[in-house]
């Protein structure tokens, strides 16, 4: 490795971290202006979506249910989430874990049971990186 490598190499992970943490915080923005359309803008058509109970197929599919809970149940919410770690197995592979709470409308902090734990798969392809898959889960309080 050239010394021009070794400066690149560390560059190019600090910039590919900077742009995956993006696309979570853009999520997460749209969360709080409700907005369905601007929620699963960076999720590939193809992506899942597993939560307890619930796998979505596709982007569309989590679309029309994302739509639905801010028409409903999390019509006001706002998320609150932490990037644990970002790890990169490929140049353009990328799997994120969070944890993230809810605070509903009304409410000034998030209920004990919305406590989650996320795991994010994200790709980059076309010059911008993509949400292929998501699993949320509980995070239970020792």
């Amino acid at each position: 490795m050239t010394s021009t490598e070794a400066l690149t190499v560390p560059s190019a992970i600090r910039e590919a971290d900077r742009a995956v943490r993006a696309v979570i915080d853009a999520l997460y923005a749209a969360w709080a202006a409700n907005d369905a359309d601007a929620f699963v803008e960076p999720y590939a058509p193809d992506a899942t979506v597993l939560l307890p109970g619930t796998f979505r197929h596709d982007r569309e599919e989590l679309r029309t249910a994302m739509a639905a809970a801010f028409a409903g149940p999390l019509k006001g919410s706002r998320a609150l989430n932490e990037v644990q770690s970002v790890r990169f197995p490929g140049e353009d592979t990328a799997l994120v874990i969070c944890t993230r709470s809810v605070v509903l409308a009304g409410e000034d902090e998030p209920r004990e049971e919305s406590h989650a734990l996320d795991s994010w798969v994200l790709s980059a392809s076309d010059g911008a990186w993509w949400v292929r898959g998501f699993h949320g889960c509980p995070a239970h309080q020792a």
